[in-house]
């Protein structure tokens, strides 16, 4: 028998194996896929990532513990996980569009202040100064973060997978879960290879969750498509390579919808990643259309970048989808399954959570070995929160 089975071996899945597996537990992990791939939520190049967090309360601490551990890790194997740029948050008083949670702006600048996070408020003649690629509106202002940037999460994965199994875990990829039944003593996994029993069950399988719970999560979970696109700068337009142009989230007045976004790491080449958050088009996993049209490209171009970036030109170099699991409050579901004590459901979702995953990973861990976690979970139960 394991000590425990975790499915799912993304964001969340690679950071709870490798950190159970360091503390000594017998870990067996599965995926239905051989991670890090581009099938669910977690590849793209870049995840945003910042410390002060406008989301809620309950993240700031994540995100910090977050960026110490992949300085760990760094430090530990000698790959570049962590990039600071600087990152900005924009909006103003009436911002047209708020994709992200309620008065997302002061909740950034309180939490800054709460916890000693380094930053400035830049006002439009600011913006224009240092950064003049962005084409704010008279009344648009910034919260600047020095310590903000963006982590690759093909790489954080890669590393996480291959320090799990140096400290001992095994790791099934390319097999698929069939189903999961408990018992007094813990849980009976059955996957295409074979039939796997563990005290404790960890459910990381990210927009595969929906349909592995059934209907005892009806309502809790919703799978959205995503889509990521690379503009490339025109010729006379100012730098956006890393050195000179931050990430960024935008609560634009001039857009359709908010949006995000990283400096071109290829250079021009490379192009400009930009993307707006979509919450309204479901999809599953075995349905989402990875064909990203021209009429798309088009859309995204006229109405989100051409009216905040003007000097990207409209050449789209590349476009890659991925998926949200999004929960009608956008928080994250942390908690133990409510039928058994015996599986920790973990799900990080509403397309904020990478920045978190290292710091989930260690907490959940924590939660599994010594019964609580350094960083409060609670406010991430369920406690009926869907009902």
């Amino acid at each position: 028998m394991w000590d425990v089975i975790v499915v799912g071996l993304g964001a969340m899945g690679s950071a709870t194996t490798y950190q159970l597996s360091k503390r000594g537990l017998r870990v067996l992990g599965f995926d239905t896929h051989r991670p890090p791939h581009s099938e669910g939520s977690s590849h793209g190049h870049t995840r945003l990532t910042r410390r002060a967090i406008g989301e809620g309360p309950g993240y700031t601490p994540l995100a910090l513990r977050s960026h110490a551990i992949w300085r760990e890790l760094e430090a530990a194997t000698g790959c570049e996980l962590l990039t600071v740029t600087g990152g900005l948050v924009i909006s103003s008083p009436t911002p047209a569009r708020n994709d992200h949670a309620e008065d997302f702006f002061g909740n950034t600048l309180r939490a800054a202040r709460k916890y000693g996070i380094a930053h400035d408020i830049l006002d439009r003649t600011d913006m224009q100064r240092r950064y003049p690629q962005f084409a704010l509106a008279e009344d648009e202002y910034a919260y600047f973060e020095p310590g903000a940037g963006f982590v690759c999460p093909e790489r954080c994965i890669e590393v996480q997978l291959k320090l799990a199994r140096q400290f001992g875990a095994t790791l099934r990829t390319g097999d698929t879960l069939l189903g999961f039944e408990t018992g007094d003593g813990g849980v009976t996994v059955r996957t295409e290879s074979g039939t796997y029993t563990a005290e404790r069950l960890v459910l990381t399988a990210g927009a595969r969750l929906p349909e592995l719970l059934g209907t005892v999560a009806d309502n809790w979970f919703r799978v959205t498509r995503q889509v990521l696109y690379w503009f490339e700068p025109a010729h006379d337009a100012p730098s956006y390579a890393p050195e000179d142009f931050p990430v960024f989230i935008w609560e634009s007045q001039r857009a359709a919808h908010s949006l995000y976004g990283f400096p071109a790491l290829d250079r021009p080449a490379g192009g400009v990643k930009i993307a707006s958050g979509n919450y309204l088009d479901s999809t599953t996993p075995d349905s989402i259309d990875r064909v990203v049209s021209e009429a798309e490209i088009r859309r995204m171009y006229e109405q989100n970048v051409a009216p905040c970036f003007p000097t990207l030109s409209s050449n789209c170099i590349q476009t890659a989808t991925c998926m949200y699991t999004v929960t009608p409050d956008t928080r994250f579901v942390i908690d133990t399954h409510p039928e058994s004590e015996h599986i920790l459901l973990v799900s990080p979702c509403s397309g904020h959570g990478f920045k978190h995953s290292a710091a989930i990973g260690e907490a959940v861990a924590q939660r599994l070995v010594d019964g609580r976690s350094d960083i409060d979970l609670d406010s991430f139960a369920l406690d009926g929160r869907f009902a």
